[in-house]
């Protein structure tokens, strides 16, 4: 096989003359290793080529036992999530554990749970906000992992609110702001953090995200819609402080504090790799570099604030 070459889970059930379903599970359990592009799932020919070897000269049972002791996240660590944050985290692992591929898949909240659930991501990051509780995150991470306990790890405590046009011309300032017919909004995907506030507000304002011009013109990162607001094709859109700090043109609005957490699941917080990434959330040359770069709050990082 190619070194070049990378295969879908499809490929590989069909170079085995196994199902598909089966490579999931020998990827989920760790067996084969495996990358994310977006939400699709690749299998480089080294790896495959590695996996056959072994299988050739190992019975069922030793493979089997094997794979228990030396799970994905030995060969591999999937962390979900999309702030720059994790691109300092995953620059501080890279630099400690070499020999572990360290795979960034950059989705929104929810989908980082889902890929979580189902054994695709070893790490899911989150700011999903519920109006019934005041709460972010847990009552989520419950629903959306079910019969599996999972630790929530702080990782920043940021700002959200609104990006505006620079002088906040419109005077947008709250919530029932976005309401109004003379103001036109850009809003994120489904399954995002931002998304998520902005409905869960409408819901608190008994209104319908119908009433809302613009809110099916879809940008899907934070900078995206900051730059969509500061280039006047959008009167506001919802985010984060620290992208209206890179992007000229828009001022920032801010409504409330966010929790933006690491989600992992409890059977995995002892693993060697695990206490590491804790460990290097709470070290200081991690804490250092995220707060000079400035716009979060560190008062709680590596900090585990919750257990559901």
């Amino acid at each position: 096989m190619s070194e070049t070459n990378s295969y879908t889970p499809e490929e590989v059930a069909n170079i085995l003359k196994i199902s598909k379903y089966t490579v999931y599970e020998m990827i989920k359990r760790g067996d084969l290793a495996a990358y994310h592009i977006g939400r699709k799932v690749r299998v480089q020919a080294p790896d495959l080529d590695l996996y056959i070897q072994k299988s050739k000269g190992a019975s069922p049972s030793a493979l089997q036992k094997q794979s228990d002791s030396a799970p994905s996240s030995q060969e591999a660590l999937i962390i979900c999530g999309q702030d720059v944050v994790l691109d300092i985290l995953t620059r501080h692992l890279e630099r400690d554990f070499p020999q572990v591929k360290f795979l960034r898949n950059h989705v929104g909240s929810m989908d980082g749970l889902l890929a979580l659930y189902r054994g695709l991501a070893n790490v899911a990051t989150a700011h999903l906000w519920d109006s019934d509780t005041g709460k972010y995150n847990s009552p989520y991470i419950r629903r959306l992992l079910p019969g599996h306990r999972a630790l929530i790890i702080n990782l920043v405590h940021r700002n959200a609110g609104f990006f505006v046009a620079k002088g906040n011309p419109k005077g947008i300032l709250s919530w029932k702001d976005l309401i109004r017919p003379d103001v036109r909004m850009v809003n994120r995907e489904c399954g995002s953090g931002a998304r998520v506030l902005l409905d869960e507000q409408l819901r608190l304002l008994s209104t319908s995200p119908k009433a809302l011009q613009g809110y099916t013109h879809v940008e899907m990162s934070h900078l995206a819609i900051a730059s969509t607001v500061a280039r006047g094709d959008a009167d506001v859109g919802v985010g984060i402080e620290k992208a209206a700090q890179q992007v000229q043109g828009v001022d920032f609005i801010p409504l409330q504090v966010e929790r933006y957490d690491l989600v992992i699941r409890k059977d995995d917080a002892d693993k060697p790799l695990f206490q590491a990434l804790i460990a290097t959330l709470r070290s200081k040359a991690f804490l250092n570099e995220v707060m000079g770069i400035g716009g979060y709050d560190l008062s709680k990082t590596g900090q585990i604030v919750d257990e559901v």
